[in-house]
């Protein structure tokens, strides 16, 4: 392998890495605070409805985030197929 083919295919592997990691973050990031907003919404039963309390709003966002701007199915998926090696599931 030349210098030139060698550099760029060291620069695949650690971009293609970031994007796992960032995945990953995201990925967890979501989940933690979609649960965190539904145990914040049963903690208050009916009233994590009222606006008042700004408990639905929390709740709202933290369920936008997983499925905005990517839903957790197509992280997954990217992860499957290109950090696994498994063949597309979609």
């Amino acid at each position: 392998m030349s210098g030139w083919s060698k550099n760029l295919f060291e620069t695949w592997i650690v971009a293609s890495l970031l994007a796992f990691i960032a995945q990953n973050k995201a990925l967890l990031a979501a989940d933690a605070a979609f649960q965190a907003a539904d145990q914040a919404m049963q903690t208050h039963g009916g009233f994590g409805y009222a606006r008042e309390y700004h408990v639905e709003r929390y709740w709202r966002e933290a369920r936008l985030m997983r499925i905005a701007p990517i839903s957790q199915e197509m992280i997954l998926n990217y992860v499957t197929e290109h950090v696994l090696g498994l063949p597309r599931s979609y």
